[in-house]
């Protein structure tokens, strides 16, 4: 079948990045032969869901990805990303996941952003991502913080 094949046993990593695999081709999906570039290439929505560096090279490359190191599917099936709360420049420890199409109207900042010992973000300007973009924002703006660095990227490539 398609949507099946055999494990990749040969190491802890190998199984693991194995069964965090996601794929667009298969039944309902894309064909190799009709992918084109937009679908293949990396897209801001990918930030946390879906790994940027870890897929195959040659006719496959971007139509087999990995999950990202913190993502998970939510109960329709959609991936979504843990960001932190922030209330008036304030990161709270309350962990909320968002989809690629909930977290657009949010301003998030990075998880390396500068804190004081209170959590309070201190610097004059924060780079943050917002409408897909990348931009600096002042703290009172921002609304959402990365959880880790490493969520960009998969349980590998981290």
């Amino acid at each position: 079948s398609q949507l099946s094949q055999f494990m990749d046993q040969n190491n802890p990593l190998s199984e693991i990045t194995h069964k965090r695999r996601v794929s667009a081709l298969g039944p309902g999906g894309l064909t190799r032969e009709r992918a084109g570039f937009e679908v293949r290439d990396v897209h801001p929505t990918h930030y946390g869901r879906v790994c940027p560096i870890e897929t195959p090279e040659g006719p496959n490359i971007g139509l087999i990805n990995s999950l990202a190191a913190y993502a998970r599917t939510n109960q329709y099936g959609f991936l979504e990303s843990p960001y932190r709360v922030v209330k008036d420049a304030l990161v709270t420890d309350e962990i909320v996941f968002l989809s690629a199409i909930e977290e657009a109207d949010h301003v998030i900042a990075q998880a390396s952003a500068t804190m004081n010992d209170k959590n309070v973000l201190i610097d004059e300007l924060v780079a943050v991502r917002h409408l897909n973009e990348f931009t600096v924002k002042a703290p009172e703006d921002v609304t959402l913080m990365d959880v880790s660095p490493k969520q960009v990227v998969s349980v590998a490539a981290s």
